[in-house]
């Protein structure tokens, strides 16, 4: 049979097929289906800065809400205690506990302070990694995007900076040069909202080119799709969609299916194939800078 483990974060997994961040991964139940179905890893749901503040502002409006009363009336009232993203860390560190599978925590954030300060109580739930969600939606009319990305980059080195644990920047392509910014500045996973091409493009040009793991995402619905990823040089794939489509118990399929692909064409483990379709392995280079790229990539001679 073939070994279908691979690598990615410094993580072992028992294969490449990762359970992204969703509704799925919200509920300890869910995550046990998800591991017993054979999810190599966990992606537990976002903790987002909305939530963060929202309970915060929660707070305040309750700590002042008996300004206007006697000092010794307020004695009659319980503390108010801040438990919304409380709650979250309690959750995510009994979701760490429920599997043996590596469990990754999910930051959606804005402001720094943020970032560090729940990164690092995140890291203290005891998760195997944390996968910081970096997305910004253009405001200002006179900020250079160079800001943006500086800014990202001094997020990411403040969290490095305060946990001990592997992190990994979830990235979307609307940068500038995506793959100058993940060479220079990132160097683990590359993801995408769209469509699974044009994560496939970036992880064949990124494959050999950067020192971290690649980890593919969004519109992986089958094993070939998997396979392609790959091939173009990632470790592992995240998925989501299709698991909603066709329900938890597909990983089986899509495990089975891989390991049926890697049989039928000798290779006994992930590594033998991984990057064997990147730009680094290509003889012909430039053909990756012209728009049929993708094309050809896809050829079903690869993965009929």
């Amino acid at each position: 049979m073939a070994n279908v483990k691979t690598t990615f974060m410094g993580l072992e997994l028992k294969n490449p097929f990762i359970a992204g961040a969703s509704g799925y991964t919200a509920h300890v139940d869910r995550i046990k289906k998800l591991e017993d179905a054979g999810a190599s890893a966990i992606v537990t749901a976002s903790l987002f800065e909305e939530q963060i503040q929202h309970e915060r502002f929660r707070l305040e409006e309750n700590l002042h809400q008996f300004d206007n009363l006697y000092a010794e009336m307020t004695d009659f009232f319980p503390k108010v205690q801040h438990a919304g993203p409380k709650e979250h860390l309690l959750w995510v560190r009994k979701a760490k506990e429920s599997v043996a599978v590596p469990v990754i925590a999910s930051l959606n954030a804005v402001n720094s302070d943020i970032w560090v300060e729940w990164a690092h109580q995140l890291a203290d739930t005891g998760v195997d990694g944390l996968e910081l969600n970096f997305y910004a939606a253009p405001a200002e009319l006179d900020r250079p995007a160079a800001d943006v990305e500086s800014e990202q980059i001094e997020i990411m080195k403040a969290v490095k900076g305060k946990v001990g644990i592997p992190v990994c920047a979830k990235l979307s392509p609307y940068y500038t040069n995506p793959l100058q910014f993940i060479k220079n500045r990132y160097a683990h996973e590359l993801s995408e909202p769209g469509e699974h091409r044009v994560p496939l493009r970036f992880a064949g040009l990124l494959f050999g080119n950067i020192k971290g793991d690649i980890c593919a995402n969004r519109g992986i619905h089958t094993a070939a799709h998997a396979v392609k990823m790959i091939l173009a040089g990632a470790s592992c794939v995240e998925v989501v969609s299709t698991l909603y489509r066709n329900k938890m118990g597909y990983l089986e399929t899509l495990i089975r299916e891989m390991e049926q692909w890697m049989e039928k064409r000798g290779y006994a483990d992930v590594p033998a194939f991984r990057g064997k379709m990147s730009a680094r392995s290509n003889r012909d280079p430039a053909f990756y800078k012209r728009a049929q790229y993708v094309k050809g990539l896809l050829k079903a001679d690869y993965l009929g």
